[in-house]
């Protein structure tokens, strides 16, 4: 069932948006080769906490032990942190959720440490675009599938890269995960039709290679079966007539990218 939120609800759900945004911004600043994914995993869960909300991801499904995703090269979602130090050269995706209020907030980026190789860099510049695409389809009177379909067109028609057909987007809310799914793919005019008030979370998970992706042996890690690294990017916004209301910020993490001197923020130009 799907729950069109109130103005009131709105605001709730930015400013949890808001906090997730601060934790991965947070995160995004100590970044360097040498730390470990468990390491950023505190910072954020220890900023989240700071702001009185609590970890969307800490103990869901009764099982997941961590505040953040934080995925390495060719994990695409799901990773779980660790204490393999990260080295020049890897990317990682980081993504997190916050609990604040009575609603979630929900959002992802992916950032390259040093000398990243130069297909990787245009993946993570084609997948960040590729975001601003599908929230362009996200109007009033559209339907999912126009939101997979121009993601989809994007990634693969136009750029040759894997767009994973697994892992969707979704609803967002009171729950962390509400109706309506919001795939990478899909047909135009097809699927859902999008009404103003409906908060969706939409991010493209791409691959250099191929879609196929693989669960590792932790059981949530999921990682492209080629081999091949991937992105992931993730704003939360809401249907309007005419465009999209983006609830979520990358402001303060783009400006940490900037900052922080081991990381590489070239594919933004």
């Amino acid at each position: 069932m799907i729950h069109y939120k109130t103005e009131d609800e709105l605001t709730k759900i930015t400013k949890s948006a808001s906090i997730v945004e601060g934790a991965i911004a947070a995160a995004a600043s100590k970044i360097q080769p040498g730390i470990t994914t468990l390491e950023l995993d505190a910072i954020a869960e220890e900023y989240i906490l700071a702001q009185g909300a609590t970890p969307s991801f800490k103990g869901y499904k009764d099982s997941y032990p961590y505040a953040c995703c934080i995925s390495v090269n060719d994990a695409v979602v799901h990773g779980f942190p660790n204490a393999v130090p990260l080295q020049q050269g890897d990317i990682v995706s980081i993504d997190v959720g916050a609990y604040y209020n009575g609603y979630h907030g929900d959002s992802a980026y992916t950032l390259a440490i040093g000398n990243v190789a130069p297909t990787t860099l245009q993946l993570m510049r084609v997948t960040k675009q590729a975001l601003y695409v599908g929230i362009e389809k996200a109007i009033a009177n559209n339907r999912i599938g126009d939101i997979g379909f121009a993601i989809w067109d994007y990634c693969f028609k136009k750029n040759g890269y894997g767009v994973v057909k697994d892992l969707v987007g979704h609803g967002l809310g009171k729950n962390l995960h509400e109706d309506p799914q919001v795939p990478n793919t899909g047909r135009r005019g097809q699927g859902t039709k999008l009404q103003s008030g409906l908060v969706i979370a939409i991010e493209p998970m791409i691959n250099l290679g191929k879609s196929d992706v693989i669960t590792d042996a932790d059981g949530w890690t999921i990682k492209t079966k080629d081999g091949h690294p991937a992105a992931h990017y993730e704003h939360n916004i809401c249907v309007k007539k005419g465009k999209a209301l983006i609830l979520s910020s990358f402001v303060r993490i783009e400006q940490a990218e900037k900052d922080n001197e081991y990381l590489n923020h070239s594919y933004l130009n």
